[in-house]
């Protein structure tokens, strides 16, 4: 079960680009009202890694389509 199960982003289909996956899931906590702190704790877990520990993290925080 995701962090977020509420919060729902579409990765499939998208460019690969680790940078607008990363922004993906950015504006999906914006818009769903999430702190500041949690948006930079997301970032920070999500690069602290290659692009699978990307995606993999993606996944451990949200619903992925």
């Amino acid at each position: 079960m995701p962090k977020y199960p509420e919060i729902t982003v579409q990765l499939v289909g998208q460019d690969s680009n680790a940078y607008d996956l990363l922004g993906i899931c950015r504006r999906a906590m914006i818009k769903n009202g999430l702190s500041q702190s949690e948006i930079d704790k997301f970032t920070q877990e999500a690069t602290s890694g290659n692009y699978d520990h990307l995606l993999a993290t993606c996944l451990d925080w949200f619903d992925v389509e």
